[in-house]
């Protein structure tokens, strides 16, 4: 297999100076910003470093590839292509302070009434109503992989009890209890606040339904910082219509950009975040 290197992402060259050591090794580093680019520049680089949902509008036309390294935490578009002969590797324990950072930002946000409190000066109001806390309350983290378990660690510092949700319901170091996929309905009932971390797979797709939202509590506050798959998003949206979730706060969705018409955009106490919680940064994927 060639050892050089194809970096096919719109930020390529931002690459290349984390990457000198394999050029210094004797790997040639190729760089393309686009799918159309990396097919008029490919010349049977045997690693591909790359965006996934770009590699995959060429990887079929790229048969000497034998390792793509995703520089996104999931590898969804690569997964329909039926091209089974190179090894697919995605990142981890990188993402991980980005979105813990995301997630206590809009939660303290919500505690402490910051746009309340904004909105109040807006009209020059002297407004003296208390804060809310965290201390006390209990964090629900559909996901005990390295994002989610960081995300625990950060919750014990502001004094939060912590349970996840697992395929498995394996033990996991931060979480008080794990429950198994199919104990989804106990762990909605007993959080306060509640952080989807899963990836994108066919056992995810719903997971917050219009039936498994009834069991979340009516002070729950939703972040889904994961996969947009596992939220049905009309089900989400009438139920913050109907008062039976505090709030929610989304960065990624079934379809992005996210519809004009979709109905989250004035669902009540619902924030849309354009996914950006987690950045693939070219220091930290190289």
């Amino acid at each position: 297999m060639s050892r050089d290197v194809l970096i096919l992402t719109p930020d390529a060259d931002e690459y290349l100076p984390w990457l000198a050591a394999l050029a210094g090794a004797g790997a040639r580093l190729r760089t393309a910003v686009s799918a159309r680019q990396a097919l008029e520049v490919y010349a049977g680089e045997g690693v591909v470093l790359g965006r996934p949902d770009l590699v995959a509008a060429v990887l079929q036309r790229m048969p000497a590839v034998r390792w793509v390294q995703s520089t996104w935490a999931g590898v969804a578009p690569l997964l329909g292509l039926g091209r089974r002969d190179y090894l697919l590797t995605g990142v981890r324990e990188v993402f991980g302070a980005q979105m813990a950072e995301y997630v206590f930002g809009h939660l303290l946000a919500h505690e402490l009434r910051l746009a309340e409190r904004r909105e109040r000066q807006h009209h020059r109001e002297w407004w003296t109503a208390d804060s809310g806390g965290l201390e006390g309350k209990s964090l629900g983290i559909l996901g005990t992989g390295s994002i989610g378990r960081h995300i625990a660690r950060v919750a014990a510092a502001f004094g939060l009890r912590v349970i996840g949700l697992s395929r498995s319901g394996r033990a996991c170091a931060g979480f008080e209890q794990v429950w198994p996929a199919g104990a989804l309905v106990e762990l909605l009932g007993g959080a306060d606040y509640l952080v989807c971390a899963l990836p994108d797979t066919p056992e995810t797709r719903h997971l917050l339904n219009e039936r498994s939202l009834r069991a979340v509590r009516p002070r729950c506050i939703l972040v889904n910082i994961g996969r947009g798959n596992l939220v049905d998003e009309a089900a989400l949206a009438a139920a913050l219509r109907r008062g039976e979730l505090a709030g929610a706060v989304l960065d990624v969705f079934e379809r992005e950009p996210l519809a004009a018409d979709s109905p989250l955009w004035d669902a009540p106490n619902l924030t849309v975040t354009a996914h950006v919680a987690g950045r693939s940064r070219p220091r930290d994927i190289a």
